[in-house]
């Protein structure tokens, strides 16, 4: 792990190199197309290869060709179509930033995850997210951690809020690194000229560690076989998420929760995201009653 943070901060700190802000010419295109190509390739290697071991090595392999591909002038706009079907390629919803993102798994029981952030600027601009997932442990809903320290997932949606003025970009992101369980995480961001901070106490959610202090990232963990609802819903204006119970009725257990069938939700008011129960209502229905379609007018 030492050998990896190190190959990568300095990767890291050689990738600031200063380009103009110009369209991307037809010799650049030309460059990212090869490169592009070849990042695929290696991408390949660094998911299948058939000794896992070596997947890491493929990553390092990786890391460094994608940092000389967005060393070309106006990287920022190339959009790595190919690329992004191999690995995760997200942009904020502000369009201030976009993530590099992917995983390997060096071993059957083992996965790791990658980060990089890149802002459009006059100056190439890229922040690398190392892992930190087996380290931190039962601290998750309370860390606060930086790009060397990361809560480390797939990021599927990202949301920006204003909070005491600032910007606060809400990752969502999945971890299935635990061979038992999985979580799936809303991480507030931020970024200023410090760099990047993870974890925010804007969630209306006691701690468990710390029942009165508010959680720093929101977090639900729920049972390896089933599948989990975090997401946002546009219709509601919520983030909507499964209503998760154990099945052997012990909360402690987490790798034994599973969806109830319910839905409780987050909705962002007053800078917090405040915990609604029971966002969609369950009808409880009589022994022999059949259930209504709503969009169906009843008898009076």
């Amino acid at each position: 792990m030492n050998r990896i943070f190190a190959f990568l901060f300095s990767v890291f700190m050689l990738s600031f190199c200063d380009f103009s802000y110009s369209q991307i010419t037809p010799q650049n295109m030309d460059k990212f197309k090869i490169m592009e190509d070849s990042l695929v390739t290696t991408a390949d290697s660094m998911y299948e290869a058939f000794i896992p071991d070596t997947r890491i090595d493929y990553a390092e392999r990786f890391v460094k060709q994608l940092v000389r591909a967005l060393k070309i002038p106006n990287s920022y706009y190339y959009p790595f179509d190919s690329l992004g079907k191999i690995i995760n390629i997200i942009p904020s919803d502000d369009g201030s930033f976009r993530i590099f993102n992917w995983e390997i798994t060096p071993s059957k029981i083992n996965k790791r995850y990658y980060g990089a952030l890149q802002m459009p600027s006059e100056k190439l601009k890229l922040i690398p997210f190392f892992d930190y997932t087996e380290q931190i442990g039962k601290g998750v809903e309370d860390s606060i951690l930086t790009n060397s320290k990361w809560y480390g997932g797939i990021i599927y949606r990202i949301m920006t809020v204003e909070w005491q003025g600032q910007k606060v970009h809400n990752l969502f992101s999945f971890n299935s690194s635990s061979p038992i369980s999985n979580k799936k995480v809303i991480d507030p961001m931020l970024i200023d000229e410090h760099g990047v901070r993870f974890g925010l106490p804007i969630f209306g959610v006691a701690s468990t560690n710390f029942p009165r202090q508010r959680v720093n990232r929101f977090t639900i963990e729920y049972k390896k076989e089933v599948q989990a609802t975090l997401n946002w819903d546009n219709e509601k204006k919520v983030v909507i998420f499964d209503k998760l119970v154990s099945q052997v009725n012990d909360p402690h257990r987490k790798y034994t929760y599973v969806p109830s069938g319910q839905y409780d939700a987050l909705k962002w008011d007053n800078e917090t995201w405040n915990y609604i129960r029971d966002i969609i209502p369950i009808t409880i229905l009589k022994d022999g009653e059949a259930p209504s379609d709503p969009s169906t007018p009843q008898e009076r």
